[in-house]
């Protein structure tokens, strides 16, 4: 099976042509290995000659947002762990680009990070339709060229990005409804095990 999704990658990419761009999902590859991203889909919000940076969507952080911000007490808001880079920190993509200052606006329906004093404020007024915010603690990050590297390896598979996975999809059906965005020819690699020999 691993031949197979081998063969059926190169294919993939040798007609599709796909590159990493900001707006993008890097799909993990379904045999790779990476603790940090087994079965993940990271949405891609910047790339350049010098690196790139975005959030894994669908592993839930052990915490909800009112642990860790104070003021946010009475709203226990999921987290999610963006990436194994600066745990420390805070992020989020979001649809508010007109409510929320500061807003990196990546797509008409997707934006990432602002003034999170304003988005403070927002939530505790009842303001923000919360299905429209995602948090993260920490993000993926890749210095200068080592995504390529990893997608020259078929680490990942890419396809334009979909604000319903992103703030709609259960974390659990991310990575599969991800794939689906692939077309039909990836839908045998639905069901394989994480580990090729078991198949």
């Amino acid at each position: 099976m691993l031949i197979t999704f081998t063969s059926l990658v190169n294919n993939w990419y040798f007609t599709t042509m796909i590159k990493p761009v900001e707006n993008t999902f890097l799909i993990a590859d379904p045999f790779l290995k990476d603790q940090h991203f087994v079965r993940s889909v990271i949405y891609l919000c910047n790339h350049t000659a010098e690196g790139s940076i975005g959030f894994s969507l669908n592993k839930k952080f052990d915490r909800p947002l009112n642990q860790l911000i104070n003021g946010l007490e009475d709203f226990e808001i999921p987290v999610y762990v963006g990436g194994p880079v600066e745990t420390n920190t805070l992020h989020f993509l979001h649809q508010f680009p007109d409510l929320i200052p500061n807003s990196n606006v990546l797509s008409k329906e997707i934006c990432w990070g602002g003034d999170f004093d304003i988005v403070k404020k927002l939530i505790t007024e009842n303001k923000l339709n919360l299905q429209k915010i995602k948090f993260f603690i920490g993000y993926s990050g890749w210095a200068k060229g080592q995504l390529e590297d990893e997608l020259n390896e078929k680490s990942w598979l890419i396809c334009e990005a979909n604000k319903e996975i992103i703030f709609e999809q259960p974390p659990k059906d991310i990575w599969k409804e991800s794939v689906k965005l692939l077309g039909p020819t990836f839908n045998e690699i639905l069901n394989y095990p994480l580990d090729p020999q078991l198949n």
